[in-house]
């Protein structure tokens, strides 16, 4: 275990009480909204230290009495008592303090934009995509987060060629980006007479979503076309040309919307620009952050199979980790805090290992 960093520690006390204090002074209500924030992510970190500081209090003072040989031998019997029990609390809450005091992914907090591509099997993956998706409506409901569709691309039996959608809610992106990658389904599709297992895959792509302060998108960078948008029959009589492309010329980027609303449309292509270069410089910067060593959960590479469903066997195995559950049918039903749990926890195990490397 990598022994904990004393001086940062020091340094988000003084910071804390520095924030509480200018909270306490009656700031403008922009300034108190940030503060408030950055309260709330240290509140938890800095109550874990002195929790800390006090058990190692505790500690001493016992092994103090228990030196001393002047105190009265049960006074003595009933520290030695104690010792282990809180040498054990102590080690737990330097395990917890490891935790809270790795470095944070500043993306972490944000919302994210939600990308689901039907890949290889045609229909089959079409529908695998759709499943895909309501499998994180349900999870983002559980989690009290919103979920909107941007756009969408509907395959010819269901489901979607493509989906693009916003979450949003605090910490959703902390808790969804290990989902990017390529997920994998092996099921026997309705319309197989035969009964066969088929294999088909979709891609899952989950950006942070992109701030103004985050992403500058020059309007000399972009070129926007509207297009008639494709209505259903008579009820789209007044027909206006409402679709967006957005395409951003430096990256090559085209991003498109079609609602009824061209204002909307552009406010939502927007959106998932500056998420899609946002991403690009995260990714940019996380290569250059780790030439030598490369994260095996929190990678992103979209081109990797991160997961396979095996539906006849209600089984889901999540390959970077070699974690396999006999619950398929609760996990497409939104149940993916053990999944997330557990690709989490080994992040940070990763990342653990690496402090403690140097």
């Amino acid at each position: 275990m990598a022994k904990l960093p004393v001086q940062k520690m020091r340094e988000l006390e003084r910071r804390f009480g520095e924030i509480e204090a200018r909270m306490s002074a009656g700031p403008a209500a922009d300034v108190y909204v940030k503060l408030a924030a950055e309260y709330s992510e240290l509140e938890p970190v800095v109550k874990k230290i002195r929790d800390f500081q006090k058990a190692e209090q505790e500690l001493a003072d016992l092994e103090d009495l228990l030196a001393d040989k002047s105190n009265d031998r049960e006074m003595r019997e009933l520290a030695e008592l104690e010792i282990p029990d809180l040498k054990e609390r102590i080690e737990g809450l330097e395990d917890e303090m490891q935790i809270l005091l790795l470095p944070k992914d500043a993306a972490d907090e944000k919302s994210a934009i939600l990308e689901i591509r039907a890949g290889t099997g045609g229909s089959e993956a079409a529908l695998f995509a759709g499943d895909l998706f309501r499998m994180y409506e349900r999870y983002a409901s559980a989690n009290g987060w919103k979920v909107e569709v941007l756009s969408a691309s509907e395959g010819e039996a269901g489901g979607y060629k493509e989906i693009i959608a916003t979450v949003s809610g605090r910490g959703v992106f902390a808790k969804m980006k290990f989902e990017s990658g390529v997920h994998r389904v092996q099921r026997v599709p309705e319309t197989e007479a035969g009964g066969r297992i088929h294999t088909s895959a979709a891609t899952v792509a989950v950006l942070p979503e992109a701030e103004d302060i985050d992403i500058e998108v020059r309007a000399e960078d972009i070129r926007i076309d509207t297009m008639r948008s494709s209505g259903a029959g008579g009820q789209h009589v007044n027909t206006t040309d409402s679709a967006v492309r957005i395409t951003h010329l430096p990256t090559g980027i085209v991003v498109t919307s079609s609602e009824k609303s061209q204002h909307q449309n552009r406010a939502k292509a927007m959106q998932v620009l500056k998420a899609r270069l946002y991403d690009i410089e995260r990714q940019k910067a996380d290569a250059e952050r780790s030439a030598s060593r490369k994260s095996q959960v929190g990678s992103g590479d979209r081109s990797e199979r991160i997961r396979t469903y095996n539906f006849p066997q209600g089984r889901l195995t999540d390959h970077r980790i070699n974690l396999t559950l006999y619950k398929l049918d609760r996990v497409m039903e939104g149940e993916l805090d053990e999944v997330v749990d557990a690709l989490i926890a080994d992040y940070q195990a990763e990342q653990l290992a690496q402090l403690a490397n140097g």
